[in-house]
C-alpha cells in the first residue's frame, strides 16, 4: 500500500488501523507489539534516560492520514493530548491533495556553534581568528571522525562583536554540517575542543562554548494549494486571508496563530523523539526576526481563486542519535514514516504545521473553533465523569446534541440512563 488516503480510518478498530500501518510501512510483528504496548518502554529503560525516575507517563499516539509531500504519500505518527489536531491535519492534507499536496524543501543540516570570548580586543581577535580559521576547523573536525568521513563536519568560521553592559565581546561561530543528527552533542563537543586554541589565538578568555538553537541555517519551507470549493467557497477563502492578516499584524493574535502551527509540528516531533524545546524556541525567535512577532505562515489567493499557504520555519531535527536510538516506540514511529534523512523529516514536520494552520484558520473563519474541538473533547469529559465504556457513545451524543459538554451534564445523563 502506498496511498495515505485511508477511507474512514477513524472508524476502524485499533487492530484494523494497525493492519493498515503494517501494510503501508512494512511493519514487523515486533513493531506491532511495541505499538500495542503501554508507552513503549519499561521503567528500567526510563530510569536510564533521566535522573530520579519514578514512573512513565504516556500520551496518545495517533496517525494523520492523506498526506502527500513532494509526490510521496505518508501516514504521519502524531503524539499529542489535544483533541481535534490529528483529525484537522488529516482533513487539510486531504484538501491539499487535489492540487498535488505539499511541496517542501529543507536546507542542509547545518548547526551553529558559538564560542564567547571576553576581555579581548575584538578587531584584533577577529583578524587573528580568520587567519587561523583552517587550523580551528581541523581541530574541531578531529572530534568527529564519522562526520569527516562523510564529507560533513565543521565547514566555516565567522566572527561577530556583541556589545553588552559589561563591555564588548567576540563571538566566534562554527558552521557544522551534522548530517542526519540533530547535532547538539557534536556541536558542543567541537566548540569545547577549540576553546583553548581560540584563547591562545585571541589573547582573550572563553566563557560559553555551546550550540545555538536558533537554527537559521536549517530552514524548512514550502507551500500547498487548497481548493476554494473544498474549503467552502470564496467567502471562506477571503475570511481565511483576513484571519491571516490579523496574525501578521497583531502579536497577540500571532502567538495563538503560531501555537496552532506548532500543534502540528510538535505532535510529529514528539512521535519521532525530537528536541521540542529547541524547535519551539527557534520558531518563535524566527517569528520575531524583523523586530515584531508575526505569523510563521503566509496565505493568499492564486489566479484561480484557490487558497495558497506558505510556511518557513527553522527545523533542527535528526533521525539518528539520542533517544531515537533507544526508545522502541520512537524507532517504530520513524519506521512508519519511512524517512531516509533529517531533511525529509523536516519537510514532513513543516507540512504538518501548514496543514494544522489551515484547519484552524478554516474553523475560525466559519463555524468557530469550538464546534469540532468540543465534539472531540466530549469523550475526555465523559471519561472524567466516570461514564463506563459501553455508555460513552450515548452520553457523548446527548451532550453534543444539547451543546452542553461538561462533567456535570455527563453525570446527569448517566444517572438518568
Amino acid at each position: 500500500m502506498t496511498d495515505s488516503t485511508i477511507p474512514k480510518f477513524h472508524e476502524k478498530t485499533r487492530d484494523e488501523k494497525l493492519k493498515v500501518l503494517e501494510s503501508f510501512s512494512d511493519l514487523s510483528e515486533e513493531d506491532i507489539k511495541i505499538l500495542k504496548s503501554e508507552g513503549g518502554i519499561s521503567f528500567d529503560q526510563a530510569n536510564n534516560m533521566v535522573e530520579n525516575a519514578i514512573g512513565i507517563m504516556s500520551y496518545p499516539l495517533g496517525i494523520a492520514t492523506n498526506f502527500k509531500i513532494n509526490g510521496k504519500d505518508y501516514l504521519i505518527p502524531m503524539v499529542i493530548e489535544e483533541p481535534s489536531v490529528i483529525a484537522a491535519a488529516s482533513k487539510a492534507a486531504k484538501i491539499a491533495r487535489k492540487h498535488g499536496g505539499f511541496t517542501m524543501e529543507a536546507d542542509n543540516s547545518y548547526s551553529i556553534g558559538q564560542i564567547q570570548v571576553v576581555e579581548v580586543d575584538v578587531k584584533f581577535g577577529t583578524s587573528k581568528i580568520m587567519e587561523k580559521s583552517e587550523e580551528i576547523i581541523i581541530l574541531a573536525n578531529s572530534k568527529s571522525k564519522t562526520l569527516s568521513k562523510m564529507g560533513k563536519g565543521a565547514k566555516t568560521i565567522s566572527c561577530k562583536e556583541v556589545i553588552t553592559e559589561s563591555g564588548p565581546m567576540l563571538v566566534v561561530e562554527i558552521l557544522i554540517d551534522v548530517g542526519d543528527a540533530m547535532g547538539a552533542n557534536v556541536t558542543n563537543t567541537m566548540c569545547e575542543s577549540v576553546a583553548s586554541l581560540i584563547e591562545k589565538i585571541t589573547g582573550g578568555r572563553v566563557i560559553l562554548k555551546i550550540l545555538s538553537n536558533y537554527s537559521t541555517k536549517r530552514l524548512v519551507k514550502g507551500n500547498a494549494i487548497f481548493d476554494k470549493e473544498e474549503l467552502g467557497g470564496e467567502d471562506i477563502v477571503n475570511n481565511i486571508i483576513w484571519a491571516y492578516e490579523f496574525a501578521a499584524n497583531d502579536p497577540y493574535r500571532a502567538v495563538t496563530h503560531n501555537k496552532g502551527i506548532m500543534n502540528g509540528i510538535i505532535a510529529v516531533a514528539n512521535s519521532t523523539g525530537q528536541d521540542t524545546r529547541a524547535i519551539e524556541a527557534a520558531a518563535h525567535a524566527y517569528a520575531s526576526r524583523h523586530g515584531k512577532y508575526t505569523s510563521l505562515t503566509k496565505w493568499k489567493k492564486n489566479n484561480d481563486g484557490n487558497l495558497v499557504g506558505e510556511i518557513e520555519v527553522p527545523m533542527s531535527v535528526g533521525i539518528v542519535g539520542g533517544i531515537i536510538n533507544i526508545h522502541p516506540m520512537i524507532k517504530t514511529c520513524v519506521k512508519i514514516l519511512g524517512v531516509k534523512s533529517a531533511r525529509e523529516l523536516s519537510c514532513i514536520m513543516g507540512a504538518a504545521g501548514l496543514a494544522q494552520n489551515l484547519s484552524a484558520l478554516r474553523a475560525l473563519s466559519s463555524e468557530g473553533i469550538q464546534k469540532g474541538h468540543m465534539k472531540l473533547h466530549a469523550q475526555n469529559i465523559a471519561v472524567s465523569a466516570g461514564v463506563p465504556p459501553e455508555k460513552i457513545s450515548y452520553v457523548i451524543a446527548e451532550m453534543t446534541r444539547e451543546g452542553n459538554i461538561s462533567v456535570t451534564r455527563a453525570k446527569e445523563i448517566l444517572e438518568n440512563l
